[in-house]
């Protein structure tokens, strides 16, 4: 009798133990998923200068889009929170837009091998941001999941745990390209 309440308490106190840590360690996917898109946004933000220096050589009268730019970085670089790391990094890839928006007017430009490798760097990073942000929203999926259902509900309620939001797009990036020849 005795071995069968050990055996109980031993399957009680394992359950136990794998949901909380199953918890914790979903929550420490999610920080490290946030960490990756916050070493892309460091490193595009690091490419700025250089795009900058590159382009401002062909077109020294566009002082507005470099001034965007150039804020956008700062804003970018002073972010501390995820929500303003974010906000900052929409800003900073629509100024980046007009930068290349800009090089469909300067032939020599687009020709510059420094401006085409900057631009080659710029869209890897995206490509990696975008990569991460699919990675983060998963983490969400998978850690809302757990906290969402039975029993890692209860568990959740006893860690104070509550469901996170996925990084959206903004309502301006879901209307459909428009293709003109």
């Amino acid at each position: 009798m005795i071995w069968i309440v050990v055996l109980i308490a031993f399957v009680i106190v394992g359950f136990v133990a794998y949901y909380f840590n199953k918890i914790i360690i979903l929550e420490n996917t999610i920080k490290n998923s946030w960490a990756q898109i916050d070493v892309q946004l460091k490193k595009r933000a690091d490419l700025v200068p250089n795009l900058i220096e590159t382009v401002k050589g062909y077109a020294k009268h566009e002082k507005n889009i470099f001034k965007d730019v150039t804020e956008a970085r700062k804003e970018m670089l002073g972010a501390t929170t995820k929500n303003q790391k974010i906000k900052a990094g929409n800003h900073l890839a629509d100024a980046l837009k007009n930068i290349f928006a800009i090089s469909e007017n300067y032939p020599k430009l687009r020709a510059s091998e420094n401006f085409a490798l900057l631009q080659e760097e710029l869209a890897g990073i995206e490509s990696k941001i975008a990569y991460a942000r699919q990675h983060y929203n998963d983490s969400i999926l998978r850690f809302n999941n757990a906290i969402k259902t039975v029993p890692g509900l209860w568990f959740a309620k006893f860690m104070n745990k509550e469901e996170q939001s996925m990084l959206e797009i903004k309502e301006v990036e879901r209307k459909p390209v428009k293709v003109k020849f």
